[in-house]
C-alpha cells in the first residue's frame, strides 16, 4: 500500500521566529503546549541530547490514551524543525513532522514584521490503519489544540 498521508494546520503568533522555535525544538518544552499532555498524569518521560540539537530526542510511555513513542530531532533550520515520529504503541508507525516558521507582518512601525506564521505538518505512510482511520479526522483538532495553546504560551510572553 504505497502512498502518504498528510495532516497539516496553520496560526500566526504575535511574536518572532526567536521566541516560537524554542518551544518545538527543546523538547521539553512541548510539556508547556502539547496537546496531548494530560492525557496521562503518570507518564514517564525521558530526554536524551542537548535540547533543541540535531539528535536530541523524548521518549514517553503512558497509559492507552498516551501510548509509547519517541521524538527525534532531525533539523533545526533558520525557518523551522524537523522531527522524527515514532509510536510503538496503542499501534506502530513512523512519521516525520516539519513545523515551518516564517516571518508574517509587513510596514513599519511598532510591531510590524514580528509575527510568525506556524505550519505543522506530518507525513505518514499509508498503512492497513489509514484505510479505516482518516488521520487527518484523528489528528488534525490535536495540531489544532497545540498550536492555540502555542500561541497562547508564546503572545503571553
Amino acid at each position: 500500500m504505497a502512498g502518504t498521508v498528510i495532516v497539516e494546520r496553520t496560526d500566526t503568533i504575535r511574536a518572532p521566529r526567536e521566541a516560537v522555535q524554542p518551544l518545538i525544538a527543546e523538547l521539553p518544552n512541548w510539556v508547556e503546549w502539547s496537546p496531548w499532555e494530560g492525557m496521562d498524569p503518570g507518564m514517564k518521560r525521558e530526554y536524551t541530547g542537548e535540547p533543541g540539537t540535531i539528535g536530541s530526542t523524548y521518549s514517553w510511555n503512558g497509559n492507552r490514551k498516551a501510548g509509547e513513542g519517541r521524538m527525534t530531532i532531525t533539523a533545526v533550520y533558520d525557518d523551522g524543525v524537523g522531527i522524527d515520529l515514532d509510536f510503538t504503541r496503542p499501534f506502530r508507525s513512523s512519521n516525520h513532522v516539519r513545523f515551518v516558521l516564517t516571518p508574517e507582518g509587513a510596514g513599519t512601525g511598532a510591531g510590524a514584521g514580528t509575527g510568525t506564521r506556524v505550519i505543522w505538518r506530518m507525513e505518514s505512510p499509508k498503512t492497513f490503519f489509514s484505510r479505516f482511520f482518516n488521520l487527518d479526522k484523528l489528528v488534525g483538532a490535536d495540531f489544532e489544540k497545540g498550536l492555540r495553546q502555542l500561541k497562547q504560551l508564546v503572545e503571553a510572553g
